[in-house]
């Protein structure tokens, strides 16, 4: 189960803020410049970010109440990628979520992604806001990514095990995920993005 609790309103207020080194640090996709309207993609990701992180949360914290960790794990393994597959073609865009520290293998990210992934943990590293990013991939596609983190309702699951991840619930995590490593968050750890991406307009 990849299992977030996600933090994205401050981070999503300061979308119209997406700062200078995050355009510095988007990959050259073409030899000229791919022009588009950022807002319009910053704010259809904040939108689509928004209403997936609703409506996962809130099943999460119905399978966690029926029958605890080992419910919502799976809950994850079975129900979650249905349901952004579900909200991916109401929003006619593709929506997945990536970290360096997977515990699904499907969630690992690709190589322009692992590059924001990267530039995202810098920047927690040295105490920056984290704010939404928008890159063309190529002529098109335009990709979205905005930053998740960890609070304390998460580390039911990715928490430090034999604390605050129960070494029972651990060692059901570990036999559904024998590679495992979404886990030994803290709250406020940053833990993954969304990466969102639309098939541009002509």
């Amino acid at each position: 189960m990849k299992f977030f609790s996600y933090t994205l309103t401050p981070m999503l207020l300061l979308a119209v803020l997406v700062s200078c080194q995050n355009k510095k640090a988007s990959p050259q996709t073409q030899e000229e410049e791919i022009t588009f309207n950022e807002a319009e993609y910053l704010a259809k990701g904040k939108s689509i970010a928004m209403a997936s992180f609703g409506a996962l949360s809130g099943q999460l914290q119905a399978a966690l109440r029926e029958g605890g960790v080992p419910n919502a794990i799976a809950y994850c393994q079975l129900a979650a990628y249905p349901l952004l597959d579900s909200l991916a073609k109401e929003h006619n865009a593709s929506i997945r979520r990536t970290s360096m520290q997977v515990r699904n293998p499907l969630n690992t990210p690709s190589p322009q992604e692992k590059m924001v992934l990267e530039q995202y943990e810098e920047g927690a590293k040295a105490g920056e806001a984290l704010s939404p990013i928008v890159q063309a991939v190529d002529a098109g596609t335009i990709a979205f990514y905005a930053p998740i983190k960890v609070n304390a309702f998460c580390l039911q699951c990715q928490g430090k095990p034999g604390d605050t991840l129960k070494e029972e619930d651990y060692a059901v995590i570990k036999e559904r995920y024998p590679e495992d490593l979404a886990i030994g968050y803290q709250d406020g750890d940053l833990c993954g993005m969304w990466s969102i991406r639309f098939s541009r307009a002509h």
